[in-house]
């Protein structure tokens, strides 16, 4: 995480998606270990990352405690506001956004157009010499760096002319004196670089989002604050140049200048569209005099990265247009140099060989030239670039969809098969979505049949396989896992568990053939009862025997008792 870059990524936050990769123009984008980080010597700020980020992993370096810094010094600190202020700050009246910056500690606030006026004055003029050739606009920093990266033959082709933040910091200078602090506001994380590259002119660069944190730490109210007369744009206000953040707005502006009317005027916005625009063409070729306004975000400024989209492009365009007040023949605009030379920095590429490539491609199961699906799952637009960005290591193998389903699928059927278990995993229609042989072997010949004809059987219906398919139904409408120890399946008893896989959507069962332990179990009983009922003979048997030996003894001890009874009595007779 390099925080000092304009763009960076929060690694603790990344999801591993990989959807900045896909969405990044430029692919300067790095994945090492799962996380997503940008490369800032690729990377030219557009802010797509940041804009379709899910996890909000990618970050935009936020400069607001270096601006309340330089408003604790002495020197005066002034704002380069861009003019896409009006779409983003709907119906605000000027005067009270300039009264909110200056209750921050601004000493003032002037308009960026009034830079893009005197640009498009000087364009103007350099436009009116060209016989033939192509001349692009220097206006958007983040088209500026993507040429000079990446269509580098075009880079003397940029029109050479500072921006108009940096031609209207300029202008600031001259006027409030070089000890003068100038803190850009507008829609563009690119500005930052445009900071850092001429720290001479603008200090530092803030987004409308932190703008608006600002505003609401500060407890200010732009709807409620008071303006007073002083509240307004340092100099005077802008006129065309306030056209500058839609498509098409500095094309407008150059025309009013006059003089221009041989020159073949062309609008492209968005990176894409400027590569087809440029890619595979080289500046000798263009033989008629043409200018191409060029603009990295679609619609213009005011769709950029940095700021809130809550209406309807064409809305947001309206409120451009008609708070611009274009003069038929502008009057002339302050002389002030504003050169700048615009070399080539091309991205270094490594030349590599057939063989590596073939390689890379082997290492993501990439054998065959059918195995290349070109699917862009891993953020590539083919196989081959994805290979590249291998070599570069810029990637990792398991960005591939493709071929990380094909791994899951044969370690799944390499499990599958060793289970000693017949498995199956049905979807919520209860249509096979994978089983095993075993499985097959268990629902009978014909299933077996298929099975070697279409492994894994997916799409089969359940209930023509097993007798119980309503376990399965009860399993996928409550949600609660089942488990049987004992259930018959023909002439087999079967242990079974049925379980959540995705619950509602996916469910697996196990069956484990439990016949012969069953079986093993009844022939023991049978031979415990045969034992028991043995002994229950053997008792009874003993219990009869000495039931007639009890009534053999009783009897003949009951005849010695009487016996001796009667012997007694005539003892006793006798003697009387």
């Amino acid at each position: 995480m390099n925080q000092q870059t304009p763009v960076y990524t929060a690694n603790a936050e990344c999801q591993d998606c990989f959807k900045c990769v896909r969405h990044c123009p430029v692919k300067a984008i790095k994945v090492e270990e799962g996380h997503a980080s940008v490369m800032p010597e690729l990377c030219v700020a557009c802010g797509r990352c940041v804009e379709v980020c899910p996890a909000h992993a990618k970050k935009i370096r936020n400069d607001l405690s270096a601006v309340k810094e330089l408003l604790r010094a002495p020197d005066p600190v002034y704002v380069s506001l861009a003019p896409s202020w009006v779409s983003e700050f709907k119906g605000l009246p000027a005067g009270k956004m300039i009264a909110a910056l200056k209750s921050l500690g601004f000493k003032g606030v002037s308009e960026t157009a009034l830079g893009a006026q005197i640009v498009s004055a000087d364009v103007a003029k350099k436009l009116r010499s060209l016989k033939s050739g192509v001349m692009i606009s220097s206006a958007c920093p983040v088209v500026v760096d993507m040429i000079r990266k990446y269509l580098p033959d075009f880079a003397g082709s940029i029109s050479p002319v500072l921006s108009p933040a940096l031609a209207h910091a300029r202008l600031l200078k001259e006027k409030y004196g070089q000890n003068a602090k100038i803190v850009f506001i507008g829609p563009c994380i690119a500005k930052m670089n445009e900071a850092d590259r001429h720290p001479e002119l603008i200090d530092a660069a803030l987004l409308y989002p932190r703008l608006r944190d600002w505003f609401r730490d500060a407890n200010l109210d732009l709807w409620t604050i008071k303006e007073t007369e002083q509240d307004h744009f340092d100099f005077a206000a802008a006129e065309e140049g306030a056209l500058y953040p839609i498509e098409g707005g500095m094309n407008d502006t150059i025309k009013l200048c006059g003089g221009c009317d041989h020159i073949h005027f062309a609008t492209v916005s968005g990176i894409p569209a400027l590569r087809q625009t440029l890619d595979g063409l080289s500046p000798e070729e263009i033989r008629e005099p043409v200018f191409i306004e060029t603009l990295a975000c679609i619609g213009g400024c005011v769709h950029g990265p940095g700021t809130q989209h809550g209406s309807p492009g064409l809305l947001e365009r309206l409120r451009i247009i008609r708070s611009a007040e274009p003069q038929r023949d502008p009057a002339p605009r302050p002389v002030l140099k504003i050169d700048e030379d615009y070399q080539r920095a091309a991205v270094g590429t490594k030349d590599v060989s057939l063989q590596e490539i073939r390689q890379a491609l082997w290492s993501v199961g990439k054998t065959r030239p059918e195995d290349e699906l070109n699917c862009g799952g891993c953020g590539y637009d083919t196989c081959h670039n994805f290979a590249l960005a291998l070599i570069a290591g810029k990637a990792e193998p398991n960005m591939c969809v493709s071929w990380l389903r094909k791994l899951a699928q044969k370690k799944s059927n390499a499990i599958l098969r060793c289970v000693p278990a017949a498995v199956v995993i049905v979807d919520s229609k209860l249509r096979l979505i994978e089983c095993n042989r075993r499985f097959a072997e268990l629902a009978g010949p014909e299933a077996l049949e298929v099975f070697d004809e279409v492994p894994g059987m997916s799409g089969a219906v359940l209930d023509k396989l097993v007798p119980f398919p309503e376990l399965f139904e009860q399993v996928l409408r409550s949600g609660i896992e089942l488990k049987r120890d004992m259930i018959r399946m023909g002439k087999k008893l079967l242990s079974l568990d049925i379980f959540n896989i995705d619950p509602g959507q996916a469910i697996g069962a196990m069956f484990f053939d439990v016949t012969n332990t069953e079986f093993r179990r009844e022939q023991i009983a049978e031979r415990a009862k045969e034992v028991i009922n043995k002994n229950l003979a053997t008792v009874q048997d003993i219990a009869c025997r000495l039931g007639e030996h009890m009534a053999e003894t009783e009897i003949l001890l009951r005849s010695i008792a009487e016996d001796y009874a009667d012997q007694k009595e005539a003892d006793t007779f006798e003697s009387r």
